[in-house]
């Protein structure tokens, strides 16, 4: 117990200071007078209608987080695997290091505000090929959250319509689910916009009329003392592995959870003043993601009756709540968390639209004239859309997929966030990132720790979920560590899709103001090619 609540301080901590120090950059940003919305600086024409105000940028990202999402989906996962402590201990371990991750984000989306995010950022520290590779896995990834989120919500709502539903019923609902997602999105940045500040406010509701439900109507709570309790663990029984091993594969469901708050630079190009707001958007969402989901979690958790019926329960959260309220309230509580869903898929069908129109605006895509086109009515990327969402549907098809969906969507995108940091923080060791490289939202002296500790994170977690038992049967083959092959096949794939087409045909997008950047650093590699041949 006394690691947890230590655990929690430093959490808060780390959260407090990073908000002080990005506001003391903004500060002395602002004196020197350098904001705008300066897209034209980049090279590109401004297509997308530029309207989001800072809190609908957050709104984006906080809704493709989505606390009701997938701490909800993923909660017998976490839960079969960690037991209690995977709320009190891993939730805010999770957390902590998320706020590295996203503050070194925050960073390089305040210098370089444009809808390419991570491949931008990647292709200006690096060159077009790590550009590409930061591209295509930033887009394998959020294809697979879209894919984890809506068939994940088809899954929940199925079980709350039908008594047994089959999985064909599933994949129609998800059918249905992605349709409405990529209609909305189609036809109005406006009503969009809207929804996800409409979702933002529902989520933080949502939660504060759960906790309030389970706190006052509940028959019973365990002590504070339970979340932190590593005694219990159905998975390291059955695995015959240490309860540490298990815990850790249990963290998957705060990881996936809290992942995709860089939603906010993917909309930095539709954001006004984009170098404050879109940062604030990507560290903020994480900031409340993690306070709220503790809260939730941590009600949900000590209102448990049966903790072992829980862990082998289908829909975990479900049955915990329907043991803590009855099955109607229970019932009522998950249709209410289903709506949550909708607005999260919702939101993360704007965020992939808009990364893969980024990346064919920059011929990055096989039939990128297709894909990075904009409808001069409603000023929206409508194939990238459709292509989104067909894409979602197709990869979440065959049944048991959903924990390698979801930890591969993890995966592709922390691992896309991994290039350009490193590429940061190696142009900063050779001194050609400078302070003035920097935007308005930027850490100082803290910069450089926190990415690094951000990058070891990534690295940490991407062979975690390498080695993590996960099984899928097509037809009468069962394939063990699933997650970890399909990961490798996808590389394959990449590395195909590099030399096949990319290699030819990209040539990175445009670097405008960032091209001395790129000049200075690619001078230096090619000095010290020099010097090794002398």
């Amino acid at each position: 117990m006394v690691i947890g609540i230590l655990l929690i301080i430093v959490t808060l901590i780390s959260m407090f200071g990073i908000f002080v120090k990005a506001n003391q950059g903004i500060k002395k940003s602002r004196t020197k007078g350098n904001a705008g919305d300066d897209l034209n600086a980049f090279g590109y024409k401004q297509e997308l209608l530029r309207d989001m105000g800072g809190f609908s940028n957050f709104a984006v990202s906080f809704s493709v987080i989505s606390i009701l999402t997938g701490g909800v989906t993923l909660y017998g996962l976490g839960f079969s695997n960690g037991g209690p402590a995977i709320i009190g201990i891993g939730w805010v371990l999770v957390t902590l290091f998320c706020l590295f991750m996203s503050a070194s984000l925050a960073e390089l989306t305040s210098a370089i505000p444009t809808s390419g995010g991570v491949y931008h950022w990647a292709s200006i520290l690096g060159n077009r090929t790590t550009g590409w590779f930061s591209a295509i896995l930033n887009t394998i990834g959020q294809i697979a959250t879209l894919a984890g989120i809506d068939y994940g919500l088809a899954g929940f709502s199925a079980a709350l319509i039908w008594e047994n539903p089959t999985h064909t019923e599933v994949n129609l609902l998800c059918a249905g689910i992605l349709l409405s997602h990529a209609l909305l999105n189609h036809f109005g940045i406006h009503l969009v916009a809207k929804l996800n500040d409409v979702s933002a406010v529902y989520h933080m509701a949502g939660v504060v009329v759960i906790v309030a439900a389970l706190a006052f109507f509940a028959p019973s709570h365990h002590s504070i003392s339970y979340l932190f309790d590593t005694t219990f663990s159905t998975q390291a029984n059955s695995l015959h592995i240490p309860y540490g091993v298990a815990f850790l594969f249990g963290l998957l469901q705060a990881q996936w959870t809290i992942t995709g708050y860089d939603a906010s630079a993917h909309v930095s190009e539709e954001t006004i003043d984009p170098r404050i707001r879109a940062p604030w958007g990507v560290y903020m969402s994480v900031v409340v993601s993690g306070i709220f989901g503790f809260v939730l979690l941590s009600m949900v958790t000590v209102s448990i009756t049966n903790q072992v019926q829980v862990a082998a329960a289908p829909n975990a959260f479900l049955t915990a709540v329907q043991q803590a309220l009855g099955t109607k309230f229970g019932s009522f509580i998950s249709w209410m968390v289903a709506a949550a869903m909708w607005f999260c898929g919702l939101a993360s069908t704007t965020s992939t639209s808009r990364m893969i129109y980024a990346f064919s605006r920059d011929n990055g895509l096989p039939f990128s004239k297709i894909w990075g086109k904009v409808s001069s009515k409603f000023h929206t990327p409508a194939p990238a859309i459709y292509l989104s969402v067909l894409l979602a549907l197709l990869l979440g098809l065959q049944s048991g997929v959903y924990a390698a969906v979801t930890a591969i969507s993890v995966m592709g995108l922390h691992t896309s966030y991994l290039i350009p940091i490193f590429l940061k923080l190696r142009a900063i060791n050779r001194n050609v990132w400078t302070e003035e490289d920097d935007g308005p939202w930027h850490l100082g002296k803290w910069s450089v720790p926190v990415n690094i500790i951000a990058l070891l994170w990534i690295v940490f977690f991407d062979i975690l979920f390498v080695v993590a038992p996960n099984d899928v049967t097509f037809g009468s083959y069962t394939m063990h560590y699933t997650t970890g092959k399909a990961f490798l096949v996808i590389l394959a794939i990449v590395f195909f899709l590099y030399y096949a087409f990319a290699r030819r045909s990209y040539n990175g997008p445009h670097l405008g103001t960032y091209e001395d950047v790129n000049i200075r650093l690619n001078s230096q590699d090619v000095q010290v090619k020099a010097n090794k041949t002398i």
